[in-house]
């Protein structure tokens, strides 16, 4: 990934910063100016809460270049509560197996660095399973 286009997305990848429709309130992440389901202009921008559910998983373990030094490692679909259907690695999983439906928030964790020891470190979004307030689950 080049500099600039690290800078541009860095809302996004670091907050989880995507748009809502103001005509017929759809959220949509990534950011994409036109709602997906009206056709209007969106671009407002909108705070996700972070937090949402797998909704499907795999692990990888034939990495490709840049990431085969953490092979292997569980990809999911997480539907965010607000709606969007996102990509991104899981992380923090311990003994935890991966579930479908398992919910899980967002965490700003190290993706890849680019280039040799000296390269860019690129940060961004992954999940891990939703700590869960023992008292709070009892009630």
């Amino acid at each position: 990934m080049e500099i600039p286009r690290h800078w541009r997305i860095k809302k996004q990848r670091y907050a989880l910063v995507g748009e809502v429709c103001p005509h017929c309130d759809a959220k949509l992440f990534p950011p994409r100016d036109i709602c997906t389901e009206c056709g209007q202009d969106a671009k407002t921008e909108y705070a996700f809460s972070g937090r949402g559910e797998v909704f499907s998983f795999t692990t990888i373990y034939d990495a490709p270049a840049g990431y085969e030094t953490t092979a292997p490692y569980t990809v999911a679909l997480v539907k965010l509560q607000e709606g969007p259907v996102i990509t991104a690695q899981l992380t923090d999983l311990g003994d935890d197996e991966v579930k479908i439906g398992m919910p899980v928030e967002m965490v700003t964790r190290r993706l890849r660095q680019d280039g040799d020891e000296r390269g860019l470190l690129v940060y961004g979004y992954k999940f891990r399973p939703l700590l869960v307030d023992p008292q709070r689950a009892a009630a």
